[in-house]
């Protein structure tokens, strides 16, 4: 009924939704806005950036059963995502030494998403000698000292939790808390999550080079880490296992922690989450399209990896199994620290035990391989011996 109401209210602003034209225009009427405040002045890059966002936000257009709602989080979405690159841009050239600053030997957590790759990133992030970036810092980098930006964005938050109560129980968003550096790439699979975009985007996606997504990343951390002791950063995004080879390119001392988990399992969790994120956005949801859509984004993405794994150093990748992972974890995470170099302390154990207890972990959440159109036959074939791989790991 909320979510009725505010589409309602909302219908007779959101008339761009309906046309990628008409969405352009609204998006380059959104951009004269913040260039009025903006400090300093955008570049050829930046140019390019808000293009990009554009044509995203005609993606979004062209799809029939867009609601209001959809439309304005996407908008919102796409002047946030500038706003920040410009103040980020800002802040390195006000100050030379935030970009002199290295980002030394970070820890990326990567795979299938539904791998238990959020708890390996909460329970990495709270170590004292590491740090991961809260989901206001990523929205709202370098903008105060935190007071004013944690509490804008935990209002956001707070209002999907609202809207979206069934997405909230197995995806929930808070501002004080490690998020998923998807927040600042821009060239991922996630806006696919949200609504059936039309294979221009897909295409796009494919072509398109991320190596200034994560030197924009880097960027990101070095304003954020400005003025502070250093801690190893601890990032997390599942669609970074496709590009591990781009971001030792920018990263060269990176260490990966690969989550593994059977997708026969893992898949049908993930459309789950898209279902009830799609229902955000769009009138009807098709949840067999959406396995069809991305059983084999999934499976590329995994293979992808497992290629350009070949290629990096031993010692580079640590494998994890989630179900010993979540299943003993106070046995495995012991093990994950001395695999990427750290030491694993009381304070560490406490750690756990906080995020453990936390009650948002018991929470149900019930999904079926048939309920996407899929099999497990169909989801075997997919990814090939990769299940094998996930069962033969013993940690």
């Amino acid at each position: 009924m909320r979510r009725m109401v505010l589409n309602a209210a909302l219908g007779r602003t959101a008339r761009a939704r309906r046309d990628p034209a008409e969405a352009l225009t609204a998006w380059r009427e959104r951009l004269r806005a913040v260039l009025a405040t903006a400090d300093g002045e955008p570049d050829a890059a930046d140019w390019a950036f808000a293009e990009d966002l554009g044509f995203l936000l005609q993606c979004f257009a062209a799809v029939p059963e867009l609601t209001p709602l959809g439309w304005t989080i996407q908008l919102r979405s796409a002047q946030q995502r500038f706003e920040n690159r410009l103040r980020v841009k800002w802040i390195h050239a006000r100050n030379p030494l935030v970009g002199a600053a290295p980002v030394e030997s970070p820890v990326f957590v990567v795979g299938l998403p539904r791998a238990a790759g959020t708890l390996a990133h909460r329970v990495l992030a709270a170590s004292p000698g590491h740090r991961g970036p809260l989901l206001w810092e990523l929205q709202r980098t370098g903008l105060d000292d935190g007071g004013r930006s944690s509490g804008a964005v935990e209002r956001q938050a707070t209002a999907l939790r609202r809207l979206a109560p069934d997405y909230d129980a197995v995806r929930p968003l808070r501002a004080d808390r490690p998020e998923e550096s998807t927040e600042v790439l821009w060239r991922t699979p996630a806006p696919l999550a949200c609504a059936p975009l039309p294979d221009d985007y897909r295409h796009d996606l494919d072509q398109a080079d991320v190596t200034g997504d994560y030197q924009y990343l880097k960027q990101v951390l070095q304003v954020l880490q400005y003025g502070e002791p250093p801690r190893r950063w601890i990032l997390r995004s599942p669609w970074d296992v496709a590009h591990l080879d781009v971001i030792r390119h920018v990263f060269p001392d990176a260490v990966f922690v690969w989550m593994h988990r059977d997708p026969v399992f893992a898949v049908p969790s993930f459309c789950s989450l898209v279902e009830r994120l799609t229902a955000l956005h769009c009138k009807e949801v098709d949840p067999a399209a959406i396995g069809r859509r991305w059983l084999p984004l999934l499976a590329d993405a995994v293979e992808r990896g497992r290629k350009l794994r070949r290629g990096l150093p031993e010692g580079a990748v640590a494998d994890v199994n989630h179900h010993r992972f979540t299943g003993y974890p106070h046995e495995f995470a012991p093990l994950l620290f001395e695999r990427i170099g750290a030491e694993w302390t009381l304070s560490d154990r406490n750690g756990l035990n906080g995020i453990l207890d936390d009650p948002a972990r018991s929470r149900p959440h019930d999904y079926t391989l048939e309920r996407y159109g899929l099999d497990k036959a169909e989801v075997c074939a997919a990814f090939g011996d990769y299940r094998q791989e996930v069962a033969d790991l013993r940690g």
